[in-house]
């Protein structure tokens, strides 16, 4: 993937941050956010112009806790990173630290971001707001992001709390993932124009970007389900992905302009809490692990042998893949082939045969 990106002309440097965020996502099992989408969101999106592959953010404006990054439309991985990296310097100093992005791009997996805070015994969370595809409660259109809100938790366990979800109850990658592999759609998590379940994934990636479709809230259509609330939840990140650091919201990240393809400009905003500030970190580590603990021990469902906390089926996951490899579908294989061929690479053909 580095040597792709750098033939596309993304500094090693960068290219090297981007495609650690690719398979780390994998790696967990956010097998929507990986590298499957190194060629359609990342290559041919530099390929159209509406992405930069040199990526020359600049800060406009800082305090000792905060500052905001203008991200110039470069690559999101590279200024997320560099954005949460400057969260952290200044949580160590001062306890806290904010940072917000405007005229940024997709940064792929947004668990990534948290979990380089948990590293340095750090709280750390991050949103971002996204093309827009999901519907208000009691609306049809497709006017917010899947704008997931994610937090990263150190503990005393081999695995941190991490709690990666869009704030609608399903996103655009699995919608992708789910065209890819041919299958159906859950009945519920879209609609039509008229409220109506539609379940043909390769039908929906389409008439999203018509507006003929729409995803649904976390919890669903209407209230009965709690729909309001993961409406309300996408409507926070929308607001602190943009109108803290001025950037563009809702319809603005469209990607069109007069029927042509412009940068999507998202905004995205991360927060680090040096849990130092506050408590022992070995104590907060091991009270968050009692909890964890705690949950798992409760009574269960008859017939239901496990009660999971967030980030331990990714870690199960990364135990099973850390040997095995990561998965690869046919159609992700002829893609990979493809960008052998297309960037002259023709040595590593042999890896996607068969």
């Amino acid at each position: 993937m580095v040597n792709v990106m750098v033939k596309a002309g993304i500094p090693e440097k960068d290219a090297k941050i981007v495609g650690d965020v690719l398979i780390q996502a994998d790696k967990l099992g956010f097998d929507s956010h990986g590298v499957n989408r190194l060629k359609s969101i990342y290559l041919d999106r530099i390929k159209s112009g509406i992405v930069n592959p040199v990526t020359n953010f600049k800060i406009v404006r800082e305090g000792p806790t905060t500052a905001v990054i203008d991200g110039q439309n470069g690559m999101g991985h590279v200024i997320s990173y560099n954005a949460m990296r400057m969260a952290i310097d200044k949580a160590k100093k001062y306890g806290m630290g904010m940072v917000t992005v405007r005229n940024s791009s997709h940064y792929g997996f947004a668990g990534y971001y948290p979990l380089m805070a948990v590293k340095e015994n750090m709280i750390g969370i991050t949103g971002t707001n996204a093309r827009p595809s999901v519907a208000p409660t009691f609306g049809v259109e497709n006017i917010l992001g899947t704008n997931p809100m994610t937090f990263g938790i150190p503990s005393d366990e081999a695995f941190p709390f991490l709690l990666d979800c869009a704030t609608s109850i399903t996103q655009r990658g699995k919608v992708e993932l789910y065209a890819r592999e041919g299958k159906e759609l859950h009945k519920g998590w879209v609609i039509d124009e008229n409220g109506e379940s539609k379940t043909n994934s390769a039908e929906v990636l389409e008439d999203i970007i018509a507006g003929k479709a729409a995803l649904t809230p976390l919890g669903g259509l209407g209230e009965e389900s709690g729909g309001y609330k993961g409406y309300g939840y996408a409507t926070v990140v929308e607001i602190l992905s943009a109108a803290l650091q001025q950037g563009s919201f809702m319809k603005m990240l469209n990607g069109f302009k007069d029927g042509k393809k412009i940068p999507y400009s998202v905004g995205h905003f991360f927060i680090v809490i040096d849990i130092s500030a506050f408590t022992e970190p070995d104590d907060f580590k091991k009270t968050t692990g009692d909890i964890l603990r705690e949950l798992r021990a409760s009574k269960k469902i008859p017939g239901q042998s496990r009660i999971y906390t967030a980030g331990e089926k990714e870690y199960d996951t990364w135990i099973d893949r850390k040997d095995k490899g990561v998965p690869f579908n046919k159609e992700l294989m002829e893609e990979f082939r493809g960008l052998c061929n297309t960037y002259e690479m023709k040595e590593y053909l042999h890896y996607f045969e068969g």
